[in-house]
C-alpha cells in the first residue's frame, strides 16, 4: 500500500482564488531539473473523499471540491501552511474502500 497525503478545499478556491497553478508548475520544473518522478496530482471532485474514513473531512468541504494529493507529506504540510484555508488528511491505497485512488479521479 501507498500512503497518500492531501489538502482539499473548494475547487474554486484551489484553481481560481489561490495561485496554486504557479506553485505546482514550479514544483514540476524542480522535479524535471532533478530527474525526480512526479509524486503530486491536482484531483478535481476526488472520489476518495466519499469513503467512510474521510467523511468528516468531506462534510466540511464546499462542493465541488478539489485536492492536491502527494506521496510527500512535507509538500502537503507546505501547501497547508501556504494555502491556509484547506483541510489536510491522508489515506492508504489501494484498500477495500479506495481500490485505486488516483486512476479514476486525476485531472
Amino acid at each position: 500500500m501507498t500512503d497518500y497525503h492531501f489538502v482539499a478545499a473548494s475547487e474554486r478556491f484551489l484553481t481560481v482564488e489561490e495561485p496554486l497553478e504557479e506553485v505546482l508548475r514550479e514544483r514540476r520544473r524542480n522535479y524535471e531539473e532533478n530527474s525526480k518522478a512526479i509524486d503530486f496530482w491536482l484531483v478535481r471532485q476526488p472520489a476518495f473523499l466519499e469513503t467512510n474514513e474521510l467523511s468528516a473531512i468531506n462534510s466540511q468541504l464546499p462542493k465541488p471540491a478539489a485536492a492536491v494529493v502527494s506521496t510527500d507529506p512535507t509538500f502537503i504540510t507546505f501547501l497547508k501552511l501556504r494555502l491556509e484555508y484547506v483541510l489536510e488528511g491522508s489515506f492508504e491505497a489501494p484498500s477495500a474502500a479506495i481500490p485505486d485512488a488516483l486512476a479514476s479521479t486525476a485531472a
